[in-house]
């Protein structure tokens, strides 16, 4: 945190422009930054770093016991009594283990920095901007450290499934960029003023915990390997971070190969039903009027606007906003 950009607030904005500032505990540091603490914390307990490409599990009797690493053009073993696939969202390695059940992903999106220090001050609230520019995603706008913003979007279901087979939708990120910042001002603003920090990058999303088999003997599947950014927000670090916890309390409390997979298995159960509710609220990126709805609303009911800062700090339901339920709420409390 020491090192973080913070936040007190995410700023929605709708399609017709109208905002509302959503109250929260919130921080942005750069995911390289964010990786080299977390990559020191390890090794300062005691974990030894490789770098490597996972080609293979070493298996005996149905067990793995173990990994087959590219290191530069050797392949070397390396014995455990676990293997974790930690490995993100390309399924390569899901799929050289025998994980993988969804080869495409969630969703896709593009995301860069830029440094402008004359916009600091000019943007402070995390934004997230909903248009038709950018249907059936979103973009976004966050400030970050030392005058740097992070700045993309996304689109969640960006891949239909045709017979067993996944296939990309006719989406191309580059253009829904190019019409987010021409229809944001703040974006355009931006761009104008600032300079790029490398280049954009996109990444896929795996989401709803769905698209991997958990664990098997010898092996456990986590973070965004084994789906677990949330598809409305698309927010999957502290998410993967969880899963990870899960899997190390799992490990710490069972000797026994077949229970510490059924704990680890039951927690990650345990968090599917606030999964399922995000993907409901998903509606609202193929939709965007909902978030125009919203937002009018919340703009005169400070419970409403209590019930949305509850979805950011995860301690509210956000499927209930675009349900029937919710909606007929908005007009009725």
């Amino acid at each position: 945190m020491a090192k973080a950009q913070r936040a007190q607030a995410v700023g929605c904005i709708g399609p017709r422009g109208g905002r509302i500032d959503v109250p929260g505990h919130l921080a942005v540091l750069p995911r390289r930054l964010l990786d080299e603490i977390l990559a020191r914390g390890a090794l300062d307990a005691g974990a030894e770093f490789l770098q490597a490409r996972f080609e293979a599990p070493i298996e005996e009797n149905g067990v793995v016991v173990g990994a087959r690493l590219r290191v530069g053009d050797d392949v070397i073993e390396q014995r455990a009594r676990w293997v974790l696939l930690a490995t993100g969202a390309v399924p390569k390695a899901l799929q050289a283990a025998g994980m993988c059940t969804r080869h495409t992903p969630s969703g896709v999106a593009l995301r860069g920095y830029i440094r402008a220090p004359s916009m600091v001050g000019k943007i402070t609230a995390l934004e997230v901007v909903w248009n038709q520019a950018v249907r059936p995603g979103y973009g976004w706008i966050f400030p970050a450290p030392d005058g740097c913003f992070n700045i993309g979007v996304g689109v969640t279901d960006s891949h239909r499934d045709l017979a067993g087979k996944g296939q990309k939708k006719d989406v191309n990120l580059r253009a829904i960029f190019d019409a987010f910042v021409a229809a944001y001002p703040p974006a355009r603003e931006l761009l104008a003023q600032g300079e790029w920090v490398g280049e954009l990058k996109g990444a896929p999303l795996r989401c709803t915990l769905q698209g991997a088999r958990f664990s098997r003997p010898g092996l456990m599947v986590i973070g965004e390997a084994a789906g677990s950014t949330y598809s409305f927000t698309g927010e999957g670090i502290g998410k993967a971070m969880q899963t990870g916890m899960l899997a190390a309390d799992a490990l710490l409390a069972h000797a026994e190969d077949a229970a510490a997979r059924a704990q680890y298995e039951a927690g990650l159960a345990a968090l599917m039903p606030k999964y399922k509710l995000y993907e409901r609220a998903n509606r609202v990126n193929a939709f965007p009027w909902l978030a125009d709805l919203l937002i009018w609303r919340a703009q005169k009911s400070a419970r409403l606007r209590q019930r949305m800062s509850g979805v950011l700090e995860e301690t509210s339901n956000p499927g209930n906003l675009v349900s029937l339920r919710g909606l007929s709420r908005l007009f009725f409390e």
